[in-house]
C-alpha cells in the first residue's frame, strides 16, 4: 500500500509541475487542454483568436522565416520582423568592405531600396490536422521498424497528393509523442522576401558571443523584411512587378510595456526538445557527447577569432560562421551545467524507479513494459561509442571547409558520359556555387582548423574509425598533421579561387578524384558509411520502438498529467509570466534591462561593445520619444515561457494578443530546458518591442516603417 501511495503522490505532483509554465502546446488543441489555464493566468482572448481555420487569427501573422526561425507580420503591407541573428546571413551576404551593413546597419527609406535575398522564404501555416488514424491505418505490431517507416512514408505521400492542390500548398506530416500521434501541416511558402532594415551589429548583436545565452542582456536583436507576392497576392519568384503581400492578419504593437507577473505567451516554431528521454540518454548526452563537442568547437572558435581580430575583411567573411559555431558551443556548456545543478539524471532515475514499481504491480503491464528500461540501458551503452565517433566526423573531420566543398564533385561523377552541353551547364553550376564559397573563405583559418582538429580525432577515437589518410600522415609525415596541412593546402585545387577556376576550365572527374581534399572527403565518408551509419541507424530504429512504447507507457502511468509533445519545428504556444530569477545563492536578476546598461558596457576597443555615437547622443539627450517608461529606455525582459531554438524571432504577446517583444534567447542557467524544464531557473529572453521601435524611429529615422504599423498606446 505504501508503494502505491507513493506512486499516486508522484503522479499528482507531476501533474502540478506540468502547469508551472512548462510546455509547448499545439494551437488547435488549446481549447481542449489549455485555454482555461491561460485565462486564469490573465489571458483575455479565446483559443479561436489564436488559431482558427474559419476566420483570421493570430496564427495568420506568424511565419517560418527561412529554414530555422520565426517571424511575424506587423503591417498590412507584408512588413515582417524577426531577430537580427535570423536575418544575419542575409545582411552579411549584402555586406562588403565598401558597404559594411553588419557594422553600419541598413535601412530602406522606400520600397525601391529594399534588397532581394535569393533562397529566402517566409512560410505561412494554412491549417493543421490530426491524421493519426489515417497514417496508422495499416500499421500493425508485427511490422519491423523499417517496414513501419515505409508504410508511414507512403501515407505521407498520399496526404501530400490529396492536400497540396497540385503544388499550391506545401504538405508536411510529422510524428508527435514518438510516433503515437501524427499531424499534417498545410503551408504556403513565399519566396520573394526582401531586406528592409537592420540596426548595426553594435545594436543588433550588442555583446556578441560573450553575452550570448546570458542575462542581463542589452541586445537589440531585430531585423526587418518584406514579403512580396504577385498581383493576386499569391507566391511568386522575384519580379519587379511583384507587390507587397497583403496579409490575412498583422499584429498590433503595444507600447504599454511589462510588469513582473504579467501574462505572456510565445507563438512560434520551436525546433527540438527531448523532454521524455531516459536517464541513459541524458548520461550519454551530458557525459559523452557534449564535453567532446564543446572542446572541438572551442578550438575552432579560437582559430577564427584570432584571424577575425586582425582583419575587417576576415571579420565580415567569418561573422556568420563564427556565430553558428559559437551558438551551439555555448548552449552545450550551459546545458551541461544546468543538468548537473538540477540533478537531472537522478530525477530521471527516480521517475524510472517509480515507473518500474507501477509496471510490476500488474501482470499485463509487466509483460508489455517490463524489459523497456533494461533495453534502453543496453542500447545506449552500445550507441555511445558510435555517437562519439560520429561527432568527431562532423565536428572535426568535416570542419575543414575545402574538404566539405568537394562534396560538389559528386554531382559530376558521370561527367564523361554526358553531352558537351550538359557538361558546360554542370561546370557553370559548380563555378557559381564556388563564388559564394570563396567570397567567405580564408585559407589560413581552414588550414589551422585542419591541423588542430585532426590530431584530436586521431587521439580520442578508436583506430577502427580512422580515415585511410591517417596512415599516410603516419608513414610519410611521421604523424605531423601540420606538415600534412602544408601539403594539402599547397596541392589541392580548392585552396584558392584562381586555382579552382583554372581546374574547372579543363575539368576532369578523374583528376578531381586525385585531389587531396577530395581524397580526405571520400576517406571520411567511407568510414562513416562503412563503420558508423548502418549501426547508428540500426540502434536508432530500436530506440524508435522503445521510445514509442515508453511514451505510451508514461501516458498510462501518469494518466492525470496533460502531456505536451516535444518540439519538432511546428507551430506552438508557450505561456508564462514576466519574472526575475535567482541564478545562485545571493544573486538576484531583475526582469528587465535598460539603455543605461548599454552605456555602462560601452568599450570602443571591443567590436561587440562599441556603442554607436548616435545612440549615445540620444541617451545623453534622453530623446526616447514615446517609447520610454518613466524616463528609462527599456531594452530586454525575461519571462518563464518555455522556448528553444526555432523560437528565435517569435512574437512575445501580452494578454490582449498584442506584440510586446521578440523572443531571441534563453538564460544560460536554463538551457537544459530542452531536456528538463525548471520553473525557477528557465527564462526566455525577449527584446522589448519599444526598444526596436525607438531604434527604427529615433536612431534610424525610418519613420516610413513606423507609419506602416498599428501601434497601440
Amino acid at each position: 500500500m505504501k508503494k502505491i501511495s507513493i506512486i499516486l503522490i508522484a503522479v499528482l505532483l507531476s501533474s502540478i509541475v506540468s502547469k508551472a509554465d512548462e510546455g509547448m502546446w499545439i494551437p488547435m488543441l488549446l481549447k481542449k487542454y489549455n485555454i482555461e489555464d491561460m485565462q486564469k493566468k490573465g489571458f483575455k482572448l479565446t483559443a479561436e483568436d489564436i488559431y482558427s481555420v474559419n476566420k483570421s487569427s493570430l496564427k495568420d501573422a506568424i511565419v517560418i522565416f527561412g529554414r530555422g526561425c520565426t517571424g511575424e507580420i506587423i503591417s498590412d503591407e507584408g512588413l515582417l520582423i524577426t531577430n537580427h541573428h535570423c536575418g544575419y546571413s542575409q545582411i552579411q551576404s549584402h555586406s562588403s568592405v565598401d558597404h559594411d551593413y553588419l557594422t553600419d546597419g541598413f535601412w530602406a527609406y522606400n520600397k525601391s531600396e529594399e534588397l532581394v535575398n535569393q533562397g529566402l522564404s517566409a512560410t505561412f501555416l494554412i491549417r493543421m490536422e490530426d491524421v493519426t488514424k489515417y497514417v496508422l491505418d495499416e500499421i500493425s505490431d508485427n511490422l519491423t521498424e523499417r517496414e513501419r517507416k515505409d508504410k508511414i512514408k507512403t501515407a505521407f505521400a498520399k496526404l501530400e497528393k490529396e492536400n497540396s492542390e497540385e503544388g499550391k500548398y506545401k504538405i508536411v506530416t510529422k510524428p508527435f509523442f514518438y510516433g503515437n500521434e501524427y499531424y499534417m501541416f498545410v503551408y504556403q511558402e513565399y519566396t520573394d522576401v526582401r531586406l528592409v532594415g537592420a540596426p548595426p551589429s553594435a545594436i543588433g548583436k550588442f555583446g556578441g558571443d560573450t553575452d550570448n545565452w546570458m542575462w542581463p542582456r542589452h541586445t537589440g536583436d531585430f531585423s526587418m523584411f518584406r514579403i512580396y507576392a504577385d498581383k493576386d497576392n499569391n507566391p511568386a519568384k522575384f519580379s519587379k512587378d511583384n507587390v507587397p503581400y497583403k496579409p490575412k492578419r498583422s499584429l498590433d504593437i503595444s507600447l504599454k510595456g511589462v510588469k513582473k507577473g504579467d501574462f505572456t505567451f510565445v507563438f512560434g516554431y520551436p525546433g527540438t526538445t527531448m523532454e521524455y528521454l531516459t536517464s541513459y540518454a541524458v548520461k550519454m548526452i551530458s557525459g559523452v557527447e557534449n564535453p567532446h563537442k564543446i572542446n572541438l568547437r572551442d578550438k575552432r572558435l579560437a582559430i577564427m577569432r584570432a584571424e577575425m581580430d586582425k582583419s575587417t575583411k576576415v571579420r565580415i567573411q567569418y561573422s556568420t560562421k563564427y556565430a553558428r559555431v559559437a551558438n551551439a558551443w555555448k548552449k552545450w556548456i550551459g546545458e551541461n551545467r544546468g543538468l548537473m545543478k538540477l540533478n537531472a539524471i537522478e530525477k530521471k532515475q527516480n521517475l524510472e524507479s517509480e515507473f518500474t514499481t507501477w509496471v510490476n504491480t500488474d501482470v499485463n503491464r509487466t509483460k508489455e513494459y517490463g524489459t523497456l528500461l533494461n533495453q534502453y540501458k543496453d542500447i545506449y551503452s552500445e550507441l555511445s561509442e558510435y555517437k562519439l565517433a560520429q561527432d568527431y566526423v562532423f565536428e572535426a573531420a568535416f570542419a575543414t571547409e575545402i574538404v566539405m566543398f568537394t562534396r560538389n564533385f559528386n554531382a559530376l561523377a558521370n561527367y564523361d558520359n554526358i553531352s558537351k552541353e550538359q557538361q558546360a551547364k554542370a561546370i557553370e553550376r559548380l563555378r557559381k556555387s564556388s563564388d559564394g564559397f570563396y567570397k567567405d573563405f580564408y585559407m589560413p583559418i581552414d588550414k589551422k582548423t585542419f591541423s588542430t582538429l585532426m590530431p584530436l580525432y586521431k587521439k580520442n577515437i578508436d583506430a577502427k574509425y580512422h580515415p585511410k589518410f591517417f596512415s599516410v600522415v603516419d608513414k610519410k609525415y611521421k604523424g605531423d598533421f601540420n606538415k600534412y596541412a602544408e601539403f594539402l593546402f599547397s596541392k589541392s585545387v580548392l585552396a584558392n579561387k584562381e586555382k579552382f577556376n583554372t581546374f574547372l576550365d579543363k575539368f576532369s572527374y578523374k583528376k578531381a578524384l586525385k585531389d587531396p581534399a577530395f581524397i580526405i572527403y571520400n576517406d571520411i565518408k567511407d568510414v562513416y558509411l562503412k563503420e558508423l551509419n548502418d549501426k547508428i541507424i540500426e540502434l536508432n530504429d530500436k530506440l524508435s520502438l522503445l521510445n514509442r512504447k515508453y511514451m505510451k507507457a508514461l501516458m498510462e502511468f501518469q494518466k492525470d498529467k496533460i502531456f505536451y509533445p516535444d518540439a519538432n519545428f511546428t507551430l506552438r504556444v508557450a505561456f508564462g509570466q514576466v519574472d526575475d530569477y535567482f541564478p545562485k545563492d545571493g544573486v538576484k536578476y531583475d526582469y528587465y534591462t535598460t539603455l543605461d546598461g548599454i552605456i555602462e558596457k560601452d568599450d570602443p576597443e571591443i567590436y561587440d561593445y562599441r556603442v554607436p555615437e548616435k545612440l549615445k547622443e540620444l541617451y545623453n539627450a534622453k530623446d526616447y520619444g514615446r517609447y520610454a517608461e518613466n524616463g528609462k529606455m527599456h531594452v530586454c525582459f525575461t519571462a518563464s515561457n518555455h522556448t528553444t531554438g526555432g523560437n528565435s524571432g517569435s512574437p512575445v504577446l501580452n494578454a490582449n494578443g498584442e506584440l510586446i517583444g521578440l523572443n531571441f534567447d534563453r538564460n544560460w542557467e536554463g538551457t537544459m530546458s530542452d531536456i528538463m524544464y525548471d520553473p525557477d531557473q528557465c527564462r526566455n529572453i525577449t527584446l522589448d518591442i519599444r526598444y526596436a521601435l525607438f531604434i527604427i524611429d529615433k536612431f534610424a529615422g525610418a519613420k516610413n516603417l513606423i507609419d506602416e504599423m498599428n501601434i497601440v498606446e
